[in-house]
């Protein structure tokens, strides 16, 4: 999954980048910094920006949609408590709403004493600055694709890709979680992924 995509292939692809595209960055920007300065209307309007998005992130990790909402309130909390920290220069708004809802989805699922490996991930790898709401379909069916092909790796490579990009857990916590040396992890993720390109290929 690309660094810049919330759900697309599991392969770096580089986002269009369009004249609207960098004005919604901005205005997002301008927005998350007016929230900083405890501006109410920002955060309204930084909440019409993103709430869809975030809503996404929290709900594949929840799994649940009733606590994602719950989780979902948390992070505007997180975010009209932290604005001020946020420094345009270290990271796009988009990323740094993401790594706020990722991490306080993580949280309520580690709270729940969840078993079962969460499915897919987020921080970086749950930022899209081009997100666009109409696309949803077209992204349902490619998840559709990779689930299909991720059927087809071995139990443990399907495992560690989806704790790694369906979870969003490092190459460290998912070697704690599957007690494997972290080296062994790293094998399986790249091999795996190398897999599901050749499969998403066929499919196409």
């Amino acid at each position: 999954m690309s660094n810049r995509r919330c759900s697309r292939a599991l392969w770096h692809r580089e986002p269009q980048v369009t004249p609207a595209s960098l004005e919604r960055r901005a205005d997002l920007q301008a927005a998350l910094l007016r929230v900083a300065q405890q501006d109410r209307d920002a955060l309204r309007t930084v909440y019409a920006m993103t709430s869809a998005k975030l809503h996404g992130v929290c709900l594949r990790i929840c799994i649940d949609r009733g606590a994602a909402e719950d989780v979902l309130q948390n992070v505007y909390l997180k975010v009209w408590q932290r604005a001020g920290s946020f420094d345009p220069a270290k990271a796009s708004a988009i990323a740094w709403l993401c790594a706020i809802a990722r991490n306080a989805a993580i949280d309520w699922r580690r709270s729940q004493r969840y078993e079962d490996p969460l499915p897919a991930d987020l921080a970086e790898t749950l930022v899209d600055d081009d997100a666009d709401p109409s696309a949803a379909l077209a992204q349902d069916g490619e998840r559709a694709q990779i689930f299909r092909c991720l059927e087809e790796l071995e139990p443990a490579r399907a495992s560690a890709i989806k704790a790694g990009f369906y979870q969003g857990l490092s190459y460290p916590e998912i070697a704690e979680a599957m007690d494997k040396p972290v080296g062994t992890v790293k094998s399986w993720i790249r091999r795996g992924l190398m897999q599901l390109k050749e499969c998403l290929s066929r499919e196409q």
